[in-house]
């Protein structure tokens, strides 16, 4: 899959309508982006297409039409995925142009019940851990088809300090409690390589449902959060893909992704061999899929499949809670590709990627660092 294109910045909270204009006139409507977008492939209409919404957008913004329902649905659908920047010859920033309609459309119509609820809870990471901690404990009680079918774990704590130099490590919002045995096996990689790792207190949810949902408000308010609790730190690793953007805008670019640190620290790393299968998703978020892809290389015999690039998962944040079954559609080629693949195992950086493919498969979903770390010689 072609390298996801550099961050746009976020536009302020209420941006301007002409700004969005400005941003809007850059598109030429030369149509290279729509064999790119999963949602016109999945609904074949032109109202499902950047090239679609970034006429209404325009249209919005300069008075020359009234917002409707219709339009704002289709604007909804969007995955954010971002696919049409990496086609777009005019060079788009189609990102930020999303967020800052999204900004407007959030303040005319609120977001659906389901979305907004969903974001309240990952702004209040404290909370959502123990909802989270009630899921774990329950789930052996549930019935079959109420269990998660990626449970949370339990927590793992992070190896004691050697003294050596600390890299701090992002933690998030639902990845604090599904994550805590990846920052611990990060730790444990890390370790080999000489180097010790910190969680800052107070740190929290990158801001990135927040913005795709509207509220820059809030957006904001948990980047500057993380931005005082990672004050002082040189770097700062981040495990899951999707946040790495809106992490790294908070952080003034200190943000760095856990493999391609782990690839730089390469030639450190000893792997004994592993046996079976493995099959690769790579997030429509990830950079790092060939430094991923050099340290998978490193472990003996391992037999890697890395799935063709079948169009976003349908994950997209909050879009699987907002919009389930358009989610499932979009899951539904990824699913295909992995049946096909006949691997054991899915590895797939991002969390919101995992949740939402984990449903329907019959074999573990997990990060990669998880399977590196177990594979330490």
């Amino acid at each position: 899959m072609p390298t996801p294109p550099e961050t746009a910045p976020h536009p302020a909270p209420g941006a301007p309508a002409a700004g969005l204009v400005a941003l809007a006139d850059r598109c030429v409507q030369c149509g290279l982006c729509l064999p790119h977008c999963p949602t016109y492939g999945l609904d074949r209409s032109e109202a499902e297409s950047p090239r679609g919404r970034i006429a209404y957008i325009r249209a919005v913004a300069s008075g020359q039409l009234e917002p409707t329902p219709a339009g704002d649905t289709h604007l909804d659908h969007c995955l954010g995925c971002r696919r049409c920047e990496q086609a777009c010859p005019a060079g788009v920033e189609y990102g930020a142009l999303l967020l800052g309609a999204r900004a407007a459309q959030a303040q005319r119509t609120p977001p659906p019940r389901r979305e907004r609820v969903a974001g309240w809870l990952l702004a209040r990471p404290s909370l959502l851990g123990r909802l989270l901690d009630f899921q774990r404990v329950a789930t052996p009680w549930l019935p079959a088809a109420l269990r998660p079918a990626l449970p949370p774990p339990p927590r793992e704590p992070l190896p004691p300090p050697a003294g050596r130099e600390r890299l701090a490590v992002f933690a998030g919002c639902i990845a604090d409690r599904h994550e805590s045995g990846s920052r611990a096996a990060l730790a444990r990689l890390l370790a080999a390589a000489g180097l010790d790792v910190e969680i800052p207190e107070g740190q929290g949810c990158c801001g990135a449902a927040a913005a795709h949902a509207g509220d820059a408000a809030t957006a904001a308010r948990l980047g500057d959060a993380n931005r005082a609790a990672f004050q002082g730190r040189d770097r700062v690793l981040c495990l899951a893909s999707g946040c790495l953007d809106s992490l790294s805008r908070s952080v003034d670019g200190r943000a760095e992704d856990a493999l391609a640190a782990l690839d730089a620290l390469g030639d450190r790393l000893a792997f004994r061999p592993a046996h079976g299968r493995v099959v690769l998703h790579l997030p429509c978020t990830q950079r790092s899929g060939a430094a991923l892809r050099r340290l998978l290389g490193r472990i003996p015999g391992l037999d890697l499949v890395v799935l063709p690039d079948a169009g976003c998962c349908g994950a997209a944040g909050l879009h699987q809670v907002a919009f389930p079954a358009r989610a499932a559609a979009l899951r539904g080629p990824v699913h295909a590709a992995v049946a096909a693949s006949g691997a054991t195992v899915l590895l797939s950086a991002n969390i919101g990627c995992r949740l939402h493919l984990a449903p329907g498969l019959k074999m573990p979903v997990r990060h990669p660092i998880d399977f590196l770390a177990e594979h330490l010689a």
